[in-house]
């Protein structure tokens, strides 16, 4: 089963997806590209989910463009505000979905503030895509 999640940067919200996904199968293929790849990690998003148990250290921010002759049966998009663009991608897949989610690098305010949102959006994350994997994965 290979699975590719989508975002603008590749930074954050897909990486922790990327990972949450992963813990819950090893055995599944999973990918995360931005179709505007920042190239690096965010590193709040590192922590939060090394506080989780799950390493995404070693992730790399990849462009779309890398994958676009691949086959996928699940193309996953993860932006989440009306004013933000969702990639759209258009090679071999069988199954596209959308499961949004704000995008915590943009919060401002303090510290703790802006940690909150980063945990906030891991958690709903992590629930989101367990309930994905449960209702499309875990029968496969």
């Amino acid at each position: 089963m290979k699975i590719l999640i989508l975002c603008t940067g590749n930074s954050c919200r897909s990486q922790m997806a990327h990972g949450f996904l992963q813990s819950f199968d090893p055995t599944l293929t999973v990918c995360s590209a931005g179709t505007q790849a920042s190239g690096k990690l965010n590193v709040k998003a590192v922590d939060v989910m090394k506080e989780a148990g799950i390493d995404i250290s070693h992730h790399t921010s990849d462009s779309v463009e890398k994958y676009l002759d691949d086959a996928w049966d699940y193309v996953i998009t993860v932006c989440g505000g009306a004013n933000e663009a969702c990639p759209a991608f258009f090679g071999q897949v069988k199954h596209r979905l959308h499961i949004g989610f704000d995008d915590p690098s943009h919060v401002i305010g303090s510290e703790e503030f802006i940690r909150s949102e980063f945990l906030r959006v891991r958690d709903e994350i992590r629930d989101g895509f367990y309930q994905f994997y449960l209702n499309n994965l875990k029968m496969s």
